[in-house]
């Protein structure tokens, strides 16, 4: 199937649908996925099946996740060869609801055949309590307004991706790099969210009409690499202990960081970290670096 192929049914608005139309883009969102034959890639909502076949291409063994009926059903008659080889697993689910730990074991999920262990409902067996590969990769076209939680899901619990490539919108993208070239000039929540387990980058920017039906936005290709809970091993700190601390910086912007950090911290760990640091006390939570803040965090 190419991305000239006929539709076989309208977008949904509700579930945030805006299917790729563009060769183009398609090739610069594998080329950035740089996946290997044989790697394993979680792809998050397939919708028709373009961004599954090219993945298919590649030699990558595909997990995706739908939670359409429709595009189930689509993408099982589609992909049949490619699912009875074991080189796609389809997961009928919805992929905020879909445990992490074991990733695919719900209650609301359907499993079909797959070359990972999971069960078809045909079989009159429970499905098992398979794993996401240890090594694996995200690359998706994700519905635009789960952006954030599917970032939070798959970066501050486990299991973890590599690498992470996504069609965005444009605007966020721009938010998650944050200083960096290409970004916002700021941080914020969500880029010390990334940055702190990876390094995101914008690979290219994606115009409105590269959809079916065409978003009211501009979209990026965002990759994120080298992934990994390093930062917090090295420094022994909780990743909720971290977020904690985080938000509370972000949490009222009109006050200087000091003064938010007061209730998670207390004053004797804010005055010893401003002085280590020699921060000015003036200074607000949008200025303060990924380690910096790993830093902060460390203060009991």
């Amino acid at each position: 199937m190419t991305p000239q192929h006929r539709m076989k049914f309208f977008a949904k608005k509700s579930l945030g649908q805006h299917f790729l139309n563009s060769r183009h883009v398609l090739e610069q969102i594998i080329s950035a996925a740089n996946i290997q034959k044989g790697e394993n890639v979680l792809e998050i909502g397939p919708g028709t099946g373009v961004l599954t076949e090219a993945l298919l291409d590649t030699g990558a063994q595909v997990i995706a996740v739908e939670k359409d009926d429709r595009s189930i059903a689509f993408l099982t008659e589609k992909f049949s060869k490619e699912i009875a080889a074991g080189r796609l697993s389809l997961i009928h689910g919805d992929i905020l609801e879909i445990s992490n730990e074991p990733l695919f074991k719900s209650s609301k999920t359907k499993f079909l055949d797959s070359g990972f262990g999971f069960q078809s409902p045909s079989s009159n067996l429970p499905a098992p309590g398979s794993k996401l590969p240890a090594s694996f990769s995200i690359v998706a076209n994700i519905p635009y307004y789960i952006t954030g939680a599917i970032l939070e899901k798959f970066l501050e619990h486990e299991p973890r991706p590599n690498r992470m490539v996504l069609l965005v919108q444009k605007e966020v993208a721009k938010r998650i790099l944050g200083p960096l070239p290409g970004g916002e000039g700021k941080e914020s929540v969500l880029s010390i969210s990334v940055k702190a387990f990876g390094m995101p980058k914008i690979v290219a920017t994606v115009p409105r009409g590269s959809f079916t039906p065409p978003p009211s936005v501009d979209s990026a290709i965002l990759s994120i690499d080298n992934l990994s809970d390093k930062p917090f091993r090295d420094n022994n700190l909780q990743i909720s202990r971290f977020f904690e601390i985080v938000r509370a910086g972000f949490a009222h912007k009109r006050k200087y960081l000091a003064s938010n950090l007061q209730s998670v911290l207390g004053p004797e760990c804010v005055t010893t970290i401003w002085s280590k640091l020699k921060f000015d006390p003036k200074i607000r939570a949008e200025n303060l670096t990924v380690q910096e803040w790993l830093e902060i965090a460390k203060c009991e």
